[in-house]
């Protein structure tokens, strides 16, 4: 069993930066890969970032790649999305998910646990 909560999401203006949290606990995630996805009102879930067991590798969407930086903190614990040159299309509620592989997946199916979510608005 994992838990996992995001936090760091709030209101930023377009241009702005925020620094999301994923905090793990319960069973260890720090030999798995980690990912975050978002989900707009009426949208389905997107793939954002993801980064495997030991952080050496990352991935991007086309549409985060260049602004977003998705990095862990192994004896935390904790995976970060550090998002800069946020634009009004960002504005989701943000999830982190493990996959218990080493290299994670870009599809939410994929993922076995998934935090509660925290809001990320972008204002024009």
């Amino acid at each position: 069993q994992v838990q996992l909560v995001e936090s760091g999401g709030g209101l930023v203006q377009a241009g702005g930066s925020l620094r999301l949290s994923c905090a793990a606990s319960g069973r260890a995630v720090s030999r798995y890969g980690m990912g975050w996805f978002r989900q707009a009102p009426g949208k389905e879930r997107e793939f954002v970032a993801a980064i495997n067991w030991n952080g050496r590798n990352t991935y991007y969407a086309d549409s985060t790649k260049g602004r977003f930086t998705i990095s862990r903190d192994i004896a935390k614990n904790t995976v970060y999305l550090q998002m800069n040159s946020l634009k009004p299309e960002d504005t989701a509620i943000y999830y982190c998910a493990v996959d218990f592989t080493l290299e994670p997946a870009a599809h939410p199916d994929d993922y076995d646990y998934w935090g509660q979510g925290t809001q990320v608005t972008v204002s024009s």
